[in-house]
């Protein structure tokens, strides 16, 4: 273990320097081949979440390839505030859960991480009481909590709403959840891992119907199975826990971001740069392989988990609809209708997961690209060449597309909202530096006008 000093507070300052007069922005010149290796780091979305795990176990454990972000930052804060001691070594974190003090999850933090609203299935397990604020996060639709509510209820706990805090306990003497049989009106990725989490502890079997597929859940069973929890079918549609006393202290290594990874193949395209990147896992990229082929652009495996961007002559149009994994990932979406405002004809975007999540389609249509909205539908005429111009990312996924765009655009792209990229890509304007981006951040106060300004290479 390390020390004290070492515990994280990266949430806190990134709070303060979004909230300043000279919140960051990142100047991109356009227009650059990029060559070269990209390094992908772990996964965001299995980090949070194991992170979150972690509280169903009384001993130390150890957590490998975490992720330097903002939104980690702000897990290890919910922890920290509910008595874990949590400590970071690099790209590791050593969490200490064996003397939980409160049951309470702060509401200043969970209103600005979504993820923080997971640790209410583990709470509810260990203690048999969680009290934890409604969540928040991008603004890219309801994304409501009843599936976890219900879920957790036919576990045996009570559970109800009081001024925005979802009070959740479980009666009688013994504290302990129940096993029971759940069928999800979704297959909600956040409701699967919460009632997974809570179904360890729980007294006899749990059965998860239409549960989600997505890699991270698998993952996140992994890491409890790591501990000693006893679980079967993660990964597929249904899931079998059978609950155990108690977990034990493990090692575990997050898995790739496949996200991340994703975007890094954008880059490639979009630039028609023959770059690689790894580690992956390729059969969580197959529906992002798939439709880069169809636009041209071949990824070729160079061993079990380094690919290689092979870009085509030209891009073509194509049609992408968002489902759940096994489907096209709604996360990856405005990457793809970056390259499409380039493509040899009319692409077709179709958005089925979350109600408001084409709001960059204003900011592509800023820097020349012809787009129209129709419903939850996109149409992308693609225009022979992007113009540079002052952009704001309304969320996570929309602010890395944009920079995307960036990278292929005439001239000088300002990307704005960097409060949003910074929640889910680590180092993204080192690593793009690296294989020959042009681009560089600065405070908002200090740009200049003019755009042909040669940046500092990061």
């Amino acid at each position: 273990m390390n020390s004290e000093d070492n515990v994280i507070n990266t949430s806190l300052q990134a709070d303060k320097l979004s909230s300043s007069e000279s919140a960051p922005v990142i100047e991109i010149w356009g227009k650059r081949p990029l060559s070269g290796h990209i390094s992908v780091s772990g996964a965001k979305n299995s980090a949070l979440v194991v992170l979150a795990g972690t509280i169903l176990c009384s001993q130390d454990c150890r957590i490998r390839n975490i992720p330097n972000l903002v939104d980690i930052g702000r897990m290890a804060d919910v922890l920290t505030a509910l008595g874990v001691k949590v400590t970071r070594n690099g790209d590791t974190l050593d969490v200490d859960a064996s003397s939980i003090s409160h049951s309470r999850a702060p509401y200043e933090i969970v209103s600005k991480l979504r993820a923080s609203f997971f640790v209410i299935g583990p709470l509810l397990a260990r203690l048999g009481v969680a009290r934890v604020p409604l969540p928040g996060g991008c603004a890219i639709g309801a994304r409501p909590v009843a599936l976890h509510i219900r879920g957790l209820q036919a576990l045996g706990a009570e559970v109800h709403m009081d001024h925005g805090i979802v009070h959740a306990y479980v009666p009688g003497t013994r504290g302990r959840l129940k096993g029971g049989k759940i069928y999800l009106d979704y297959p909600s990725v956040g409701a699967t891992e919460t009632l997974m989490m809570a179904a360890t502890l729980a007294e006899g079997e749990t059965v998860i119907e239409n549960a989600a597929q997505e890699p991270e859940v698998l993952d996140l069973a992994n890491f409890c199975r790591a501990m000693g929890a006893r679980i079967r079918g993660a990964g597929t549609n249904t899931i079998t826990i059978v609950g155990v006393p108690s977990l034990h202290s493990t090692d575990y290594g997050i898995i790739p971001d496949r996200i991340e990874a994703g975007t890094f193949m954008l880059a490639g395209a979009i630039t028609k740069s023959p770059i690689s990147l790894s580690p992956i896992i390729p059969e969580h990229l197959t529906p992002i392989i798939a439709k880069l082929a169809e636009a041209g652009t071949r990824v070729e495996m160079e061993g079990h988990s380094r690919a290689r961007i092979v870009p085509g002559e030209k891009l073509l149009p194509i049609e992408i609809e968002t489902r759940p994994h096994p489907g096209f990932p709604t996360d990856m979406q405005a990457q793809f209708m970056a390259l499409t405002t380039l493509a040899n004809g009319d692409s077709v975007i179709t958005e089925t997961v979350f109600e408001n999540r084409l709001q960059h389609v204003a900011e592509f249509n800023r820097m020349g690209a012809n787009i129209r909205l129709t419903g939850n539908s996109a149409v992308i005429r693609g225009v022979p060449q992007l113009s540079g111009a002052p952009v704001t990312g309304t969320d996570l996924r929309a602010a890395a597309a944009l920079l995307v765009a960036g990278l292929a655009a005439e001239g000088k792209t300002t990307l704005h909202g960097l409060h949003h990229l910074d929640r889910g890509y680590e180092n993204i304007e080192a690593k793009l530096s690296a294989v020959g981006a042009r681009l560089r951040r600065v405070p908002s106060s200090s740009l200049v006008a003019d755009s042909a300004n040669q940046p500092v290479v990061v």
